[in-house]
């Protein structure tokens, strides 16, 4: 009976513990005669007597300014108490130093700043002068919360912070890889290999990230005509910072030239360029989209000056990548590789359509070095390169540029035009001088672009960079492949790339047309045609039921290709059956199929049985199938293609990379070529899902989270519904701000162990008082000391010790015994230091 007795007091002290802890608090005091202790006056609750008292000392405490997290890793924050005259001097409570660093991490405007008074040896700020600030420190969660109004502080919206608050991360390195390897069989002839990859390494320092990127493969045939090849270069070594204050990126070393104006090319040196991603996201401008059909399952590489910046694997049928990286401009080259060997290759031009600037804004780059050719060898002769647009008013726009060397030079000059209801237009012409050996060639270019969205019907149509080129005008690349290489050919001639979308909004149908054409002097044309219908429907009681129409054609230099992809998909829970029917250079196939996801969305798959006939051939049975998996490790992926008396492929790849910083290490998914990445910790609780299951912290609580932007505000939380039921998060969400290519830092407060109650006492059979504090090792609390010692502990470890703290510092420790049984109260002697 008395043990139950027991266990009704403390329940009643347990809801006074979780009141103290969950309540709004106001300055009281206790009548501590309602408490069954031994002796009352063994009480230490004067952390309680005065709401936000903290005892004087050193904190852990993350920066909170209006519920927004600013700092990437907790202060070491002091409480001193501040001395104060006057009938409140007894009254004053213990105040936390603001640092200089803590106070520029909060955002401030200028004019706050000014207004912000510095105490104890100008080491601690005073913020009394900024009116209705408020300052509230939560020991329990290791949170400085600091409240004002928005107006003492820099602009700021849902996705965007000022640069006051972004981080240049952790330093540390970094490898990222993607791999693709295939396997042919022939019905006839030798078996081929191939094995391509690319990616980057790098080194984080402070603000500055050094790189590296590299590429190859290796190609292995059997037979007659057997034999190995294998290729690996260095494509580039640079580094670079970003520059808050002037909203622009300084790079070293060897680099690529791009340019809305001017046709890219290598070179080494020094380029200062303004980055529209510094911006608020209403000011930035858009990524390039990349559109095509694949037959099979295809190879797409996307390269630019034989440069590799995507190679990935996709089903057949329609593809999109939308995932290229902003900061891409000029013309890209586009190859499709069919998994029977054929190829189709096309070009896309990503410049600014057209190319405006907000009204009074400035964008600009200036680069200077020499050029390089493929063997990171230098040739031609120093140049000095410069371009800028600038936003004159509400509808113009004025922009130019210009390269200066000793052998080349070449003017640009443009205006733009917002011209209302009727779109926006701009035009440029370029003159270029090249000075060869034996001639000199003088010529010019010009340029036209034009875009209009049309609300009214829901449709837009771009004729992106209609260029005529003279015979005799040469871009920097053409001058050097001419006077180094002796080569004169691809002179282009003219080049357009005609865009329209258009979306039905009643019927659920959009509609998209592409259209691009490339004319040269001393070459056959080429043109590249795409069409697309897709309409969502119900039928016969099945939702979201999909059809749609694909339609291309290619013609590269002497090789034509045509083709037409018309497909219907039909959900089923969370599968999807497919009927598709495709045509390719006069050779038709209608497949069946069945796609679906696994894992909540992480893996999925594909399966296609089908025959082909026509183009003069016998008629041939195939299969194919596709299956990806987005693990905490890597993004794989892997394919499989029969036709029968025709050939049999394999294909895998793989993307990933390694982090490696003074605050821990781990593998990780996503190739992301030396881009920005968050480095996640746990507190050394492995296996604690992050970022939707994505991410999966290592046996060190260390986890890369890889789909983070640069300059946005990027939350990352802890999966709680996946979180075993032994792992506590205290603090589950996570707020970062990351310059492009840091490597952020961020911890999440987490706990492993047992809940259990237990009774707390000293040697000489007393207790620890009534509010003395449990922690671990790592100083995170882990309960309150109640009546006659009972304490509720949460993240308890066997075999570990805890440190029971009042008055200011630790009284004594607690040894927990190697083996727990929660569902028991435990004794546990705390032992005086």
């Amino acid at each position: 009976m008395a043990k139950n007795n027991y266990f009704t007091v403390n329940n009643i002290t347990c809801a006074l513990m979780f009141s103290l802890s969950s309540v709004p608090t106001y300055a009281v005091d206790f009548n501590t005669d309602v408490l069954d202790a031994v002796d009352r006056k063994n009480i230490d609750i004067s952390r309680f007597s005065q709401v936000g008292y903290i005892m004087p000392g050193q904190y852990q405490m993350e920066l909170i300014v209006n519920g927004r997290g600013v700092s990437p890793t907790a202060f070491s924050v002091t409480f001193l108490e501040r001395p104060t005259q006057g009938k409140d001097a007894e009254q004053s409570l213990p105040q936390p130093c603001l640092t200089p660093e803590m106070v520029n991490r909060m955002g401030l405007t200028e004019e706050s700043q000014e207004k912000v008074t510095y105490w104890n040896n100008e080491q601690c700020a005073d913020l009394s002068l900024l009116l209705g600030v408020e300052i509230r420190p939560n020991t329990a969660q290791g949170m400085l919360h600091i409240n004002m109004p928005q107006a003492w502080l820099e602009y700021t919206d849902a996705s965007w912070l000022p640069p006051s608050q972004w981080d240049d991360g952790i330093p540390g390195l970094l490898f990222d890889y993607n791999i693709n390897g295939t396997v042919n069989k022939p019905h006839q002839g030798g078996q081929s290999q191939s094995l391509s990859y690319y990616g980057t390494t790098g080194i984080n320092a402070g603000a500055w990230r050094l790189r590296g990127d590299y590429q190859g493969n290796l190609n292995h045939t059997t037979g007659n005509a057997g034999g190995t090849e294998s290729q690996f270069t260095w494509t580039r070594f640079y580094m670079y910072r970003a520059l808050p204050r002037w909203r622009a990126n300084l790079t070293l070393g060897e680099n690529y030239i791009n340019s809305d104006i001017f046709s890219p090319w290598r070179y080494i040196g020094a380029s200062l360029e303004s980055d529209d991603r510094m911006l608020p996201p209403k000011l930035r401008g858009y990524a390039p989209q990349i559109t095509g059909v694949a037959n099979t399952n295809a190879r797409v590489v996307i390269s630019q000056q034989n440069r590799i910046i995507y190679d990935s694997t996709v089903p057949a049928g329609p593809f999109s990548i939308q995932d290229l990286d902003s900061s891409v401009r000029g013309r890209l080259d586009v190859e499709v590789i069919e998994q029977d060997g054929r190829k189709q290759t096309f070009q896309v031009d990503t410049a600014y359509v057209p190319y405006l600037t907000r009204p009074g804004q400035i964008r600009y780059k200036l680069v200077s070095g020499r050029s390089r050719n493929y063997e990171h060898t230098m040739e031609g002769p120093v140049f000095i390169s410069g371009e800028a647009s600038w936003g004159i008013g509400n509808k113009w726009s004025l922009y130019g540029g210009s390269i200066f060397s000793e052998d080349y030079n070449s003017l640009a000059v443009g205006l733009g035009r917002d011209l209302n209801e009727f779109g926006t237009l701009s035009t440029d012409v370029t003159q270029s001088v090249a000075r060869l050996e034996d001639e000199t060639k003088q010529g010019k270019s010009w340029r036209l672009s034009y875009s209009k969205r049309f609300d009214d019907i829901n449709s837009d149509i771009t004729f992106a960079g209609y260029r005529f080129s003279e015979r005799n005008y040469m871009t920097m690349e053409q001058y050097l492949d001419a006077r180094y290489r002796n080569d004169f050919t691809r002179r282009e001639k003219e080049m357009y790339t005609v865009t329209f979308n258009k979306n039905f909004v009643d019927s659920n149908t959009s509609v998209n047309l592409q259209y691009s054409h490339q004319t040269y002097w001393d070459q056959k044309m080429s043109d590249y045609y795409m069409v697309s219908i897709n309409r969502y429907f119900d039928a016969a009681g099945l939702k979201n039921v999909s059809l749609g129409l694909s339609a291309s054609r290619s013609k590269y230099q002497n090789y034509d290709n045509d083709s037409v992809f018309l497909r219907l998909s039909i959900p089923w829970g969370s599968t999807t059956f497919n009927y598709g029917s495709s045509m390719s250079n006069d050779r038709y196939t209608n497949t069946l199929g069945y796609s679906g996801t696994l894992d909540g969305g992480l893996s999925s798959y594909s399966l296609n049985a089908g025959i082909s006939n026509g183009n003069s051939l016998p008629s041939q049975t195939q299969m194919s199938g596709f299956f990806s998996h987005n693990s905490p490790l890597a993004n794989i992926a892997a394919n499989f293609s029969t036709v029968q008396n025709g050939y049999t492929s394999f294909g895998v790849s793989a993307s990933g990379g390694a982090t490696i910083t003074t605050q821990g290490a781990a593998l990780h998914a996503g190739g992301m070529n030396g881009s920005t990445r968050l480095l996640v910790d746990t507190d050394g609780v492995g296996g604690v899902p992050v970022d939707g299951g994505r991410v999966l912290t290592n046996d060190w609580g260390v986890g890369v989270v890889t789909n983070v932007s640069s300059y946005y505000r990027n939350t990352t939380s802890v999966d709680m519904k996946k979180l075993p039921a032994d792992i506590e998060a205290r603090r589950s969400v996570v707020e970062s701000v990351l310059t492009e290519g840091a490597i952020g830092y961020r911890k999440f407060e987490v706990l492993k162990g047992n809940r259990l109650f237990a009774v707390l006492r000293m040697a000489d059979s007393s207790y620890p008082p009534f509010g003395a504090s449990v922690m671990n090792a790592k100083g995170r609390e882990l309960g309150i000391v109640a009546d006659s010692g009972l304490s509720w502990l949460s993240g308890v470890t066997p075999g570990e010790r805890l440190n029971v703290s009042w008055g200011g510092k630790i009284q004594c420790v607690v040894d927990i015994t190697e083996k727990l049984n929660p569902d028991q109260q435990l004794l546990l002697p705390c032992r005086k230091v």
